[in-house]
């Protein structure tokens, strides 16, 4: 596990171009995890820049000047059902007590569950590791997330609700089943000959949420 740095810009860039609602801003979302350095791990080996997953919280006010922020916030409020707007504009007010994050996390598909549980474990000791060591008292509240919003890539499945979801990450189910709502949208395809029908699921996660998702990860791995 490292933590982000510049050479790993082109691997970080190709594991969220393989997200369909992410691959348009790939490249500047790749700059703003490795920029956001204090809350973001990337699973690769000492020896290359060879990156085979990362995780990162990106704070969606303080980077609200970005064009794919401001473009990702867009897209969760156009496809907000109508009973999660209200809610859903607060999460993404910026006005919040303790501000929302983007919650990104993209990896290979044959990372060993165990290895998914130690990123996400890793990720929250970068979480807690920022609060204590801030410089001063605006970065400290900057990076004290109350909340986390998770644009998922999943499938259409059978059942009603959070259910309705198959998820390409295991570990999205269990934040989903975790978070305050869930809503599940029409992704865009990546290529035109894909035959499945991708989704997006919007989780939106409290602290309390992701803490209790991240016991329940715990028990699944076995540690």
């Amino acid at each position: 596990f490292c933590d982000m740095n510049e050479r790993f810009f082109h691997g970080v860039k190709t594991l969220v171009h393989r997200n369909s609602v992410h691959s348009p801003h790939s490249s500047q979302l790749a700059d703003l995890t490795i920029e956001n350095n204090m809350v973001g791990t990337v699973l690769s080996t000492d020896q290359d820049d060879n990156v085979f997953g990362f995780a990162s919280v990106v704070n969606l006010t303080t980077n609200s000047s970005s064009t794919c922020i401001e473009s990702l916030k867009k897209i969760c409020l156009d496809k907000c059902p109508q009973q999660h707007k209200p809610e859903m504009e607060t999460v993404l007010s910026g006005k919040t007590k303790r501000p929302a994050g983007f919650f990104f996390q993209e990896r290979m598909v044959n990372v060993p569950l165990e290895i998914t549980e130690v990123l996400h474990q890793q990720l929250v000791l970068d979480m807690d590791h920022a609060v204590k060591n801030a410089r001063d008292e605006d970065e400290k509240k900057s990076l004290d997330f109350g909340a986390f919003v998770r644009l998922a890539p999943c499938y259409s499945g059978g059942g009603g609700g959070a259910n309705s979801a198959i998820y390409k990450y295991f570990d999205d189910e269990i934040f989903a089943t975790n978070a305050e709502f869930v809503y599940t949208f029409d992704a865009p395809k990546m290529f035109e000959e894909d035959e499945e029908e991708l989704k997006c699921s919007v989780i939106v996660m409290t602290k309390t949420g992701h803490r209790a998702a991240m016991k329940e990860l715990k028990k699944m791995v076995g540690n």
